[in-house]
């Protein structure tokens, strides 16, 4: 039946937008002969197909084969997979703590969440999912794969690894855990304790606040003397673009953050500036990236960069910089047929560009000072490179034509073989010194 709702998918689901979303897409009629194809083959599966089958579920599956063949990022979210999504931007949620897309049929992992399940089991970037309780996810959407990961805590759950070097699958066996989104881990680094330490794993609803509690803790201790700080943006998949603006605007006095735009309309949507008031004073500021920094830690890392606010250091970025749009949907009598159905698309509408102009789609951010860890430093890691160009049918930079966006998300779990963070800490120890120096000369 996966061939078959292929098949009539693309027609089908204009068909339901259509009907959905008369306002939205007013002016856009489907063509009748079209309509009329879309029926015959409904009454043909009805009558023919080989098993029973059921109308709700062969729609949904129908607007996920459609929209998933637009780009990786444009998905139906049923009434249960909206409620989850808004769960998640809460920054707590039921699973194994990884980020997710769909490729070649199968999960493939952006990056595991740092102290979660999933992180402890050792799933790394770029684990496929072959097998979840030894069901295959060939043939499984997004969605549905995702919801035989979720379960009740405390429950037990086997999945298949495919990964990258090795030869064959190997199964792993995690309990599901409640996840929450770590907020905010701040610190002292350096031999002079000096350098405030500042990392950041999502962008969630309470993140920006989280943040500036922690910066307004080692501003205000008289116990501590910051003189310059790192932001870890490694490994983040993104968030909310609210919490990446208000982020960065911890940072900044004035300037452009982001803006957004429409390609197809070479149209600049929105423009997000920031408000004076850098809560650091003008401190030294450097920002690591890697290949698993995605979307709104793009934001962030671009908004710096361009501003001349940090010294960005690490590897290419993931280069997710398109924006997705909720449309919530409402009650539709004609292609849901049991009780009132609610849920959503998440559909791809504009890119994010930075201040000064460029896309980050299938790009990403180039850091100033570029430094890949080195894999000798831990027999056990298998650094893969990850990026959005590694997606199926992701959306081309217009402006680029560079091959390949991304790189490894690898960082190391001791901190004393982190070549990025040890490099971070070396560069402001001296410029610490050099600061000390001219106060006491002034």
């Amino acid at each position: 039946m996966h061939n078959l709702k292929r098949f009539f998918s693309l027609a089908l689901i204009i068909f339901i937008i259509n009907n959905l979303s008369p306002k939205i897409f007013a002016g856009n009629e489907i063509a009748q002969e079209n309509k009329e194809l879309i029926e015959s083959i409904i009454e043909l599966v009805k009558e023919e197909y080989i098993d029973e089958t059921n109308e709700d579920e062969i729609v949904e599956s129908a607007i996920n084969g459609m929209l998933q063949s637009l780009d990786p990022h444009s998905i139906y979210l049923n009434p249960k997979n909206f409620d989850e999504l808004k769960n998640d931007t809460k920054g707590e949620f039921a699973g194994l703590g990884i980020e997710v897309t769909m490729e070649r049929g199968l999960v493939k992992v952006i990056s595991p969440i740092d102290g979660t399940p999933a992180y402890r089991a050792g799933i790394i970037e770029g684990d496929y999912i072959t097998h979840i309780n030894k069901e295959a996810v060939l043939g499984k959407n997004l969605s549905e794969a995702v919801d035989l990961m979720r379960g009740k805590e405390n429950t037990s759950l086997e999945i298949t690894i495919s990964r990258e070097g090795i030869e064959e699958g190997f199964d792993l066996i995690i309990i599901r855990e409640i996840i929450k989104i770590p907020g905010i881990l701040a610190k002292t680094e350096g031999k002079d304790k000096n350098i405030g330490y500042l990392r950041v794993s999502a962008f969630n609803e309470k993140t920006a606040e989280k943040l500036y509690n922690e910066i307004i803790k080692l501003e205000l201790n008289p116990l501590e003397n910051i003189e310059s700080y790192i932001l870890d943006l490694r490994r983040n998949p993104g968030g909310l673009l609210s919490q990446a603006i208000e982020v960065s605007n911890i940072f900044i006095n004035d300037g452009l953050i982001v803006s957004t735009k429409r390609p197809r309309f070479e149209k600049t949507i929105n423009e997000y500036g920031a408000r004076r008031g850098d809560l650091i004073s003008g401190k030294p500021l450097i920002v690591l990236v890697n290949g698993g920094s995605a979307s709104a830690s793009e934001i962030v890392a671009g908004a710096l960069q361009d501003n001349n606010r940090a010294i960005i250091l690490g590897t290419q970025t993931f280069g997710k910089g398109s924006v997705q749009t909720l449309f919530p949907l409402t009650k539709n009598k004609l292609f849901f047929s049991q009780k009132e159905k609610y849920g959503a698309v998440k559909l791809t509408t504009a890119e994010y560009y930075t201040p000064s102009g460029k896309s980050i789609q299938a790009k990403g951010i180039t850091p100033d000072f570029i430094l890949n860890q080195n894999k000798e430093n831990d027999s056990n890691s298998d650094i893969i490179q990850i990026g959005e160009t590694q997606l199926n049918q992701y959306i081309k930079n217009k402006e680029d034509v560079k091959d390949k966006s991304g790189s490894s998300a690898y960082i190391p779990k001791d901190e004393n073989k982190d070549t990025q963070l040890v490099e971070a800490i070396k560069i402001l120890t001296d410029l610490n010194k050099r600061i000390i120096i001219t106060k006491r000369i002034n």
